[in-house]
């Protein structure tokens, strides 16, 4: 048993090989392989209609893909409920627009999954979410309703409610992309405090100042394909392609 253990916690956290989806005639994902270790930050970028939020959003089974595999924390993805609600379990995800209920307070929408899900006992949930929701500084905004917070604040909060549930992964959809500019940092500080912590984090964003600053491997994406990976560093300094070096040239200015 030990054994097992070991040889689990070195084993890849996501596995993708071949994965291929169509949108009706549009083939969105062409041949992806993608092995993201424990413990692992991967920034994705790319232009506007790669499918980097779509390669995501596979992972979770929020799109269901056509060919190809995707293994998480060791458990294959099928279309058998049970086994896309295990692998759900151990992914948290954020999205451009917060999803949060606009009818519950703060403390009932980072409660809610752990009631319904977990089936924790409320004051235990409460408790919980009371300590991420301090984690990501709003824990003062808990009695308050979605429409009364900024922008930030609300991503702050759905940030809390997925770390609520205990995910071995995260992933980040455009995270800040529908935000002003000066609530941008506030909603990357929380996540770069989270990489510091050791979390396995997908992030799909254009914030490349964040890709420098926390990423292990940046991926770029173009046309439904990983064009290259590559090391901050180099992946910035170094672009080997000549479509990533336009993007850079466009989204970086120089």
């Amino acid at each position: 048993m030990n054994d097992a253990m070991a040889k689990d916690s070195k084993a890849p956290m996501i596995e993708i090989r071949g994965l291929n989806k169509w949108f009706g005639d549009f083939h969105v994902l062409r041949d992806i392989d993608l092995t993201v270790a424990r413990g692992e930050r991967i920034v994705v970028c790319g232009p506007s209609g790669s499918g980097k939020s779509t390669l995501i959003r596979c992972i979770n089974h929020l799109e269901a893909h056509q060919e190809g595999e995707i293994v998480v924390d060791g458990i294959a993805m099928t279309q058998d409920v049970k086994r896309i609600e295990q692998i759900r379990r151990r992914v948290g995800m954020v999205f451009q627009h917060f999803n949060l209920f606009p009818h519950l307070t703060v403390l009932e929408n980072c409660c809610l999954s752990q009631t319904w899900v977990q089936k924790k006992p409320r004051r235990e949930a409460e408790a919980q979410a009371m300590e991420y929701l301090e984690r990501v500084q709003i824990a003062e905004q808990a009695k308050k309703y979605p429409g009364q917070l900024s922008g930030g604040q609300q991503q702050r909060v759905a940030i809390a409610r997925s770390l609520c549930m205990h995910p071995e992964v995260m992933l980040f959809d455009e995270p800040t992309s529908a935000l002003d500019p000066e609530m941008i940092k506030e909603v990357l500080d929380v996540m770069i405090e989270l990489a510091r912590e050791g979390m396995t984090m997908l992030c799909v964003t254009h914030e490349m100042g964040f890709a420098k600053t926390v990423a292990d491997r940046v991926i770029f994406m173009d046309q439904g394909q990983i064009i290259e990976e590559n090391a901050p560093q180099e992946f910035f300094n170094n672009p080997r392609s000549e479509r990533t070096k336009t993007f850079l040239s466009q989204i970086l200015g120089h």
